[in-house]
C-alpha cells in the first residue's frame, strides 16, 4: 500500500530521511509537492494536493523534526 496526500507523518519521515538538512519553513510549497511526488511508494494523484494538505505534510515534518 503507497503513500497517499492524507499519510502526513509517513511522508513527513520519507521527506526528514532524504532531505535532513532542509530549512522546513523556507521551502516553497511548489518544491515541497514535487518532493512528495517523487517519493518512492507515492502513488496519490499530484493533482489532489492543495495548499492545506501542503502545510499539514510541511508542519508534520517540523514536528518529526523536533
Amino acid at each position: 500500500m503507497g503513500l497517499h496526500w492524507t499519510d502526513s507523518r509517513d511522508i513527513a519521515i520519507e521527506l526528514e530521511e532524504k532531505y535532513p538538512d532542509t530549512d522546513i519553513l523556507s521551502i516553497r510549497f511548489t518544491y515541497l509537492h514535487k518532493w512528495v511526488c517523487a517519493l518512492d511508494g507515492f502513488e496519490d494523484d499530484s493533482e489532489n494536493s492543495n495548499e492545506k494538505i501542503l502545510e499539514a505534510i510541511q508542519m508534520t515534518w517540523l514536528d518529526e523534526r523536533d
